[in-house]
């Protein structure tokens, strides 16, 4: 097969070049089974790896692949392969990309790109404050409530902290996170601490298993869209902007652009290409 094109892109990213969540963009997926996707995405090694593909309702199609599995909606895949999209396509600064969650709009301002999520749902978590402390190597009174799982294009569990501190102090312990299990499962998990503040920045972190350990993502756009979810569930009607910092623990800082208005749930960032290159398989 001829060399296979690729971008890395930085998305949520800050001022510096090395900041973000990274991802990889395949320009071309025509010709890739599953299994290659599956195993090109193994080979990048980067949280997501996404393929564009021709769309007949949409801009593109769009497949994610983690290094393990594929998934319907990921927040910083879907705003950075938007970036690329643009690029290639000649498409302006509105996109629409299909994927399995269903088609997402995206749009820019510069490379400040947007989406806007599908409408969330939303359920009661049955764990306790103290088991999910004990997942979190916290202690009970750090874990606040409502605790809901929440879906807005993949579920995940939203859980509010009492402090930034006990976001900080957030230690996942493997053998109790590991029994945490949402719909689409594995479960995986946003912590974050908001004063309620629209000016403040919100500090937020996401937990999901890999390989029978706990990762943690530097910036995730699908728990960004969920946390919105959280927001119209336990304050309904009300308009809610926040930015959420996340990735300082794994050294990849990053910031989120959450709002919330009209019924409609919006996940920001901006986008930084990195490099490119070409796959011979």
């Amino acid at each position: 097969m001829a060399g296979l094109a690729f971008r890395i892109v930085n998305v949520f990213a800050r001022a510096a070049r090395l900041s973000g969540n990274p991802l990889a963009v395949v320009e071309d997926g025509r010709g890739l089974d599953d299994r290659a996707m599956q195993a090109l995405a193994r080979q990048f090694n980067l949280s997501e790896t996404t393929f564009i593909l021709p769309s007949q309702s949409a801009t593109a199609r769009v497949r994610i692949f983690t290094p393990a599995y594929e998934l319907p909606f990921a927040g910083h895949p879907t705003l950075g392969t938007a970036h690329v999209v643009r690029s290639l396509a000649s498409a302006g600064d509105a996109v629409r990309l299909e994927m399995r969650a269903g088609i997402i709009p995206v749009s820019a301002k510069g490379d400040r790109w947007t989406l806007e999520a599908r409408p969330a749902r939303w359920r009661e978590a049955r764990e306790s404050a103290a088991e999910i402390a004990a997942m979190l190597g916290l202690e009970a009174a750090d874990v606040l409530g409502p605790r809901l799982w929440v879906n807005a294009g993949t579920e995940q569990l939203i859980v509010p902290l009492a402090s930034r501190a006990a976001v900080e102090r957030a230690r996942p312990v493997s053998e109790k996170f590991l029994g945490l299990e949402s719909e689409d499962r594995p479960g995986k998990m946003l912590v974050f601490a908001d004063d309620g503040d629209a000016q403040a920045t919100a500090l937020a972190r996401f937990f999901f298993p890999a390989n029978g350990a706990i990762l943690e993502d530097p910036a995730t756009g699908s728990a960004c869209a969920n946390l919105g979810g959280w927001f119209q569930s336990t304050r309904p009607g009300q308009a809610v902007r926040r930015v959420i910092a996340q990735g300082e623990a794994v050294a990849r800082p990053s910031t989120l652009y959450l709002s919330v208005a009209d019924g409609a749930i919006r996940v920001g960032g901006d986008v930084i290409e990195l490099g490119r290159g070409q796959v011979t398989l």
